[in-house]
């Protein structure tokens, strides 16, 4: 997850002064900021997974190692549990799940999402991704590790398969047979699933 950069200076500070053995209190920062900021500070790192609380009011800082790892950790399948609203991953990604898997187009140096929403609740899935510190886009668009391409439609078809709602079939095969690139998931899906699904 991202944090402001008051954040990171806070956290470099405290790493250089305790490594990640060395427990402190929130009072480490009292001469720097004031009681508000000091709050705001704690609370962002320990949000964020960079530091963690312990007994009697006390901290420790994270190792550096951990925090760049969870910074390109695949995230999106677990948060998409807990969505309130309808979706469908589509293109790329369902060919990934229809596929079993057996297509994949994510690496930690990127991993994007492909999204269908309905355009009513585009403002509710930009705030959803937002919170938790996930970049996403309409339409189009790129960023390093994880990330959430938006397609606003007026109607949501999902399939439930493997944990995840996904559009039908029919649309994966025919995005995967539109490409050489995906003709490896193409096969595979004609052999499993039969010419029914062309």
């Amino acid at each position: 997850m991202g944090i402001p950069s008051f954040g990171f200076r806070a956290y470099a500070l405290l790493f250089l002064k305790h490594g990640t053995a060395g427990r402190f209190k929130q009072a480490e920062l009292d001469w720097m900021v004031g009681p508000s900021m000091r709050k705001k500070i704690f609370s962002l790192l320990v949000h964020s997974g960079w530091i963690q609380k312990q007994p009697h009011n006390t901290y420790v800082c994270v190792k550096p190692g951990e925090i760049v790892a969870k910074a390109l950790a695949f995230r999106v399948p677990e948060i998409m549990k807990e969505a309130k609203k309808e979706y469908a991953f589509t293109g790329l990604s369902a060919i990934e799940i229809w596929s079993d898997f057996a297509y994949v187009q994510r690496g930690i140096e990127k991993s994007p999402y492909f999204i269908k929403v309905l355009k009513k609740d585009l403002a509710y899935w930009k705030n959803f991704f937002n919170r938790r510190g996930i970049p996403n886009y309409v339409d189009k668009g790129s960023t390093v590790g994880e990330y959430v391409i938006f397609i606003p439609v007026k109607n949501v078809k999902a399939i439930e398969k493997q944990g995840f709602k996904v559009e039908g079939l029919k649309e994966a095969m025919k995005h995967a047979r539109s490409n050489d690139i995906y003709s490896y998931a193409y096969r595979y899906m004609r052999k499993k699933y039969g010419r029914v699904a062309d």
